[in-house]
């Protein structure tokens, strides 16, 4: 299965899409991201193992995301499961687990008490109650709700402009870590990351074993993202808590900036979170969910994810299949290159001299697709940055490193032997992009490779080969 586009796509697996993942897989979704915020190991467990068992069905290789809850900040509970506020009133919040009543919260987090400021701004239930601190202590704060009608067990709390010395990795966390790498995951996404440090933690327990991918959702991680990308191999922009953290207006700016920045840095980025979110309980979306999921592929987003659309809604295929025609009609906007491309330098300094010049090899009209062998996906990578309009075939001996590359743009991953001959190379590559269709009789294909065969590194090698006339 070869996708008419090269945005991809991710779907979240839940309750009303874990017995369809070969329906999705086939409707449009490429990556499918397992949510560790809910469910048990034995789900999780199934989850993966029909994820490739799916992978077999379709014929082509699919990524499974494992995103790690983090340290989500939640309220404790009220005696009588919930309670109603008014606007001026006085509210309480402290460390006593006493149950909640009108007049207090029960806040079960000392972190937030020793980063609170005098006239800082608490939101619950993302948003939708705000409270102003007036007075606070190591153990206890007191607010004036400004905003909010009721606010019940469990919600959770922001603290915008504040970072909360928390660790991104909970108990929690590092356990579902290590049954996640038990399960053979592809890539591991880490929550609410605010420094450099937090990233640097996750890949020392990872050790190579998946692909390690910041969740930026937390306005701290904005001032250090320089440090966090150099530690990371994707990101994603997780809108959800970002959107909470941050001013409406601010949202798409940083989107935009965070997009830049990872295509500057050649790793795949995902847009997250309510990009069709009324699909959730609606056959179809609204025009400015679609404008929204278009304006991510506009900028050159490597993906753009579904959420509680695939997970708990109600029609988890028919949003997985209008994505794909929303990815792929953007696509065939005579503008899209040009205005893809005005996110990102094309002559670029930084570049890989031999990737940057394939790209431009490749805008010849008698080119097909380009096939990159690589070890690692790295070469592959590169090629991706460089946003070639013709698709790029990458060829791997490592069927790990194939899943993983099924998140990046324009890439289209296959397993083949190990090579240990480069006269082989053309005869691969040809064979490949016949099979897959993605090269007709008589067309051009441009072949990236690195030599010593089988030795992870820097492509140094750019050849051509056509695919037979008949």
């Amino acid at each position: 299965m070869i996708r008419a586009r090269r945005a991809r796509i991710v779907a979240t697996l839940g309750p009303a899409s874990r017995d369809r993942i070969a329906e999705l897989a086939r409707a449009g979704a490429d990556v499918f991201r397992v949510n560790f915020s809910h469910g048990a190991h034995a789900d999780h467990a199934r989850t993966i193992r029909d994820v490739r068992k799916a992978e077999k069905d379709v014929g082509r290789p699919l990524s499974v995301l494992a995103d790690l809850q983090g340290p989500k900040l939640r309220l404790g509970e009220f005696a009588d499961g919930a309670i109603a506020l008014t606007q001026g009133q006085a509210l309480r919040l402290d460390l006593s687990k006493t149950p909640g009543d009108a007049g207090r919260i029960c806040v079960p987090h000392p972190e937030i008490f020793a980063a609170l400021k005098d006239d800082a701004v608490v939101l619950l239930d993302d948003g939708k109650v705000r409270l102003r601190v007036k007075a606070h202590g190591k153990d206890f704060a007191d607010t004036v709700v400004e905003a909010g009608e009721k606010l019940s067990n469990h919600k959770g709390l922001n603290l915008p402009g504040l970072a909360i010395p928390i660790p991104a990795l909970t108990a929690k966390d590092r356990k579902d870590l290590a049954f996640a790498l038990e399960q053979g995951v592809d890539w591991v996404a880490l929550s609410f990351v605010q420094r450099a440090s937090d990233m640097a933690e996750l890949r020392a327990l990872v050790q190579g074993r998946a692909s390690v991918l910041a969740k930026i959702e937390k306005p701290a991680a904005l001032d250090v993202l320089d440090e966090i990308l150099d530690l990371s191999e994707a990101i994603m922009v997780a809108r959800g808590d970002l959107g909470v953290e941050l001013n409406p207006e601010d949202v798409p700016v940083v989107q935009k900036q965070l997009i830049r920045a990872a295509r500057l840095r050649g790793i795949p980025v995902i847009v997250a979170t309510q990009m069709l979110e009324s699909m959730t309980s609606a056959p179809t979306p609204t025009r400015a969910e679609a404008s929204d999921v278009a304006g991510a592929v506009y900028e050159g987003a490597d993906a753009v994810m579904l959420s509680a659309e695939s997970a708990v809604g109600e029609y988890p295929l028919e949003a997985v299949s209008i994505m794909d025609r929303i990815l792929t009609r953007v696509e065939q906007d005579p503008r899209w290159p040009e205005l893809m491309r005005a996110e990102y330098p094309v002559d670029d300094a930084d570049a890989d001299a031999l990737v940057a010049a394939a790209r431009r090899a490749a805008e010849a009209a008698s080119t097909a697709c380009l096939a990159a062998f690589t070890t690692t996906g790295q070469t592959a990578l590169r090629l991706s940055r460089e946003r070639p309009l013709q698709p790029t075939l990458a060829l791997t001996p490592r069927l790990a490193t194939a899943r993983r590359l099924a998140l990046a743009w324009g890439v289209e991953p296959r397993v083949v032997a190990e090579l240990s001959d480069p006269e082989d190379l053309a005869r691969v590559a040809v064979e490949q992009a016949v099979a897959t269709k993605l090269a007709p009789p008589g067309q051009r294909v441009l072949i990236l490779a690195g030599l010593p065969m089988g030795s992870p590194g820097a492509a140094n090698i750019l050849r051509i080969a056509h695919t037979p006339k008949h």
